[in-house]
């Protein structure tokens, strides 16, 4: 800590591109979500398709966009606190407003039966049971932080255009993860009660803080930039990542519906409705 922020370099052309591809990407994927909803809807007029999670899916492209184009990029590339507030903007807030757009359950009401299935199939497969655990989302979310600015990854990232949209990808799909098995509203291959659920959110919540605190007091930190703006991210980090999990707390309680308790039928006998031994 303590040496200058490393800029990389960019010509008049590839800053022209790095612009046009994510605004032409969150285009595309806007146009996509909004014909997909146009069907569910003419699928199936009773059930529809809410405008609810049509703007939120639209809000999480928007912020996207925002992290991804200027100001906010040029400003990440040149000071350690732009690169905090690109981080918070693409893992943890596009996430959110994208997870409860439910996309995936956008799909299986538009797709053809077969393809529906199939789908269903992956989302409940076991792979999809072992990345959709708290404890996994957690790691690959916020634990990787502690591996990203501890260690020599952050400098090496941000050193390569390539390796800087990997740290990118890596954030939204970590995000949405996390996002998606805390108050995701698609289906879920084994999805954990609320207080579980709540817990692993505390968890998460404290981590970050821990790691915001050690990055503000200089300690393990290895990122070059001058102290003032490791300090400041840090700030950002602490602050903004607060302001997101309380976000992610009240989606969680938002979209919480009580399993239906079913009652026996006043005809059933003891005996029938009893539990084998």
């Amino acid at each position: 800590m303590g040496h200058e922020h490393p800029v990389p370099g960019q010509e008049s052309g590839s800053s022209v591109l790095e612009t046009l591809v994510p605004a032409l990407a969150a285009l595309v994927c806007a146009l996509t979500y909004l014909c997909l909803a146009h069907r569910a809807r003419r699928r199936n007029p009773v059930r529809g398709w809410t405008h609810w999670r049509t703007a939120s899916f639209l809000t999480g492209l928007t912020l996207l966009a925002t992290a991804l184009l200027p100001p906010v990029a040029p400003y990440a590339h040149a000071d350690f606190r732009g690169h905090m507030v690109q981080h918070l903007l693409i893992g943890m807030y596009a996430p959110l407003a994208l997870v409860l757009g439910a996309p995936v359950t956008l799909l299986l009401r538009t797709l053809p039966a077969a393809r529906a299935r199939r789908l269903t199939a992956v989302v409940h497969s076991h792979p999809a049971r072992l990345v959709a655990h708290p404890a996994v989302a957690l790691l690959l979310s916020t634990g990787s932080l502690a591996v990203l600015y501890f260690t020599p990854l952050y400098n090496a990232a941000t050193a390569h255009p390539a390796g800087h949209w990997l740290l990118h990808l890596h954030f939204l799909l970590s995000g949405c993860l996390f996002a998606y098995v805390i108050a995701g509203v698609d289906p879920a291959p084994a999805r954990p009660g609320v207080r579980t659920r709540l817990v692993w959110l505390g968890v998460a919540i404290a981590a970050h803080a821990v790691v915001s605190q050690l990055m503000y007091g200089g300690f393990w930190t290895d990122i070059h930039a001058p102290i003032p703006e490791v300090q400041g991210g840090a700030e950002i980090m602490y602050y903004g990542g607060d302001i997101a999990e309380l976000l992610l707390a009240a989606a969680l309680v938002a979209t919480w519906r009580p399993q239906p308790r079913t009652r026996p039928s006043p005809d059933a006998s003891p005996a029938r409705d009893a539990a084998p031994a």
